[in-house]
């Protein structure tokens, strides 16, 4: 199995949407996606206007209903094959308790532009060097991805690596959110389908 984590602020707009649009396009895959936040909201709902989004982006309405806000800790940074921040603040939190996760961890559109740079073959090609089990196989794609850093152009401005927060902020400010993030997640699910075929 492998895993895949999202992590934002409160745990209750980007990343569970995140994680739900990698659930519900990854599904039948071998693998888990979980969330957390660096600020703890209390075990807090998704707000209306992000259930929206995700309802829109084909996530069901159960999945977002059932949402519960969690306190990222180290512990949920051990495993996982894949760290997705939703933006640079996050991804320095995310260093800062598990120093050992660097490779792991981007930002969700720092993630995708890499992965724009990188070559279907040189993905299959990784996971196939690292055998059959998925986590493995998911690790090793991300390694090449990876490896772009620092070849691949840096964004003109590196806040075009982060996702707009939208917390009590307008409806339009959700949909840019939005436009900033799904975008992001197609990448991600590309890299995975290519990583770690269906069974």
């Amino acid at each position: 199995m492998f895993e895949i984590i999202t992590v934002c602020t409160g745990n209750i707009c980007r990343s569970p949407l995140a994680e739900q649009l990698l659930r519900t396009r990854l599904a039948g895959l071998p693998g888990s996606v979980n969330s957390g936040g660096t600020y703890d909201m209390r075990a807090s709902e998704m707000p209306a206007e992000a259930q929206r989004l995700a309802a829109q982006h084909g996530v069901p309405a159960e999945l977002s209903a059932e949402h519960r806000s969690q306190l990222l800790n180290s512990r949920m940074l051990t495993t996982p094959d894949l760290i997705l921040a939703m933006a640079r603040e996050h991804r320095r939190a995310i260093v800062e308790l598990a120093p050992a996760r660097l490779r792991s961890t981007f930002t969700v559109r720092e993630f995708a532009r890499l992965a724009q740079d990188t070559p279907d073959a040189e993905i299959i090609a990784a996971a196939d060097a690292a055998g059959q089990d998925p986590s493995a196989r998911l690790r090793a794609a991300v390694a090449s991805v990876a490896a772009h850093r620092g070849v691949s152009l840096p964004p003109a401005d590196p806040a075009d690596d982060d996702v707009i927060d939208p917390y009590r902020r307008s409806w339009n400010t959700y949909e840019l959110s939005a436009s900033q993030l799904v975008p992001a997640i197609d990448e991600v699910v590309r890299v995975v389908r290519l990583a770690v075929p269906a069974a």
